[in-house]
């Protein structure tokens, strides 16, 4: 397939696969993929390779792209290079094919076909994944993606001080007159992202440096998510109010028994009865109560993440380089590593 409108059975049948898969990813679903294809990567030359069974249905899901990469941000040459179609700007995580277990022979073989003359470069791969790499391919850089497995219960979670001072915290806030809001996925209008973006600057603002990628940029992508959302599968937010006013923001995905929390944007007048804390605890509360067994805070080693008691999975960026520019690729990467 050399387009991102799918027949609805494909599409189904893909979400399916990655529902299935203890280690599935939304990034690695069609949700994300196609809108990404169609907004943040519109005019990219992809292509989805799919594997039928005998009764006709998708057992395996390659999405890539051809794009281009520069070997310094000082030097004006880009360089060819196969990648997975959803990656790159957006910050997915988790990244990788969707492959029934009976196939993965069949699409490592195929991919590897595929890489012959081109150089690879498969970014935030999941360790699920790496059976699948083509002889040759080198680790380049290595990411914590804490997460946490909520299958004993909210009132379990981090030590029993950072219990108690969450709780502190949820008391001051309910006095001083705050309430929070969990709007599951289909639910939320659009005009909510432009809240969140507001929000999550003045957080930004507030932080040393203040640098965001999620900016106005990536709204079309985030639109796009929220039109295909559906009830139990999608785009869901925690929300806080004061006074009728949106105070915080908590946004994320939710699909399966899982949720991945993408993005937060809180007032900073705030900051002092720690309602981002209190946000990510009401989300998190709230994911469980709606079944969801895996919680995960993505890309970052940000020390509040492991007082929640997350544990590391850790994502890895590969390469495979052909020819001088896959070389050139490659010392950027060994640069980078010895800087």
């Amino acid at each position: 397939m050399r387009t991102p409108e799918l027949d609805d059975e494909l599409v189904r049948d893909w979400r399916q696969l990655i529902a299935d898969d203890p280690d599935g990813s939304w990034f690695a679903g069609p949700d994300w993929v196609l809108a990404w294809w169609r907004t943040l990567g519109a005019g990219q030359r992809g292509e989805i390779a799919v594997w039928r069974g005998a009764d006709g249905r998708a057992e395996a899901v390659v999405p890539l792209a051809v794009t281009r990469q520069r070997p310094h941000h000082r030097v004006p040459l880009a360089l060819p290079v196969l990648t997975l179609l959803g990656a790159g700007p957006g910050a997915a995580d988790h990244c990788g094919p969707a492959v029934r277990p009976h196939r993965r022979g069949e699409v490592a073989a195929w991919l590897a076909g595929r890489a012959r003359r081109r150089t690879l470069w498969l970014p935030a791969l999941d360790p699920a994944h790496h059976d699948l790499l083509p002889p040759g391919s080198r680790p380049v850089t290595r990411t914590a993606c804490p997460r946490l497995d909520l299958t004993a219960g909210p009132d379990r979670l981090g030590s029993r001080d950072f219990r108690a001072a969450n709780r502190r915290a949820h008391r001051r806030l309910a006095a001083a007159g705050v309430t929070f809001e969990w709007l599951p996925p289909a639910v939320a209008p659009p005009a909510l992202l432009d809240e969140l973006l507001r929000l999550h600057q003045l957080r930004r603002q507030a932080a040393a440096g203040g640098v965001s990628s999620f900016d106005a940029s990536r709204l079309p992508l985030h639109r796009a998510l929220l039109d295909a959302a559906r009830t139990g599968c999608g785009p869901a937010f925690q929300l806080a109010r004061h006074d009728g006013e949106l105070i915080g923001a908590l946004y994320g995905f939710r699909w399966a028994d899982r949720f991945a929390y993408y993005q937060i944007g809180w007032d900073q007048r705030w900051a002092a009865e720690s309602l981002g804390t209190a946000l990510i605890d009401a989300a998190i509360r709230n994911c469980a109560a709606d079944g969801v067994r895996v919680f995960d805070f993505l890309r970052g080693d940000e020390p509040y993440k492991y007082r929640f008691g997350a544990q590391d999975r850790t994502d890895t960026s590969w390469l495979l380089p052909r020819g001088p520019g896959g070389a050139l690729l490659a010392l950027k990467h060994r640069l980078l590593r010895a800087g």
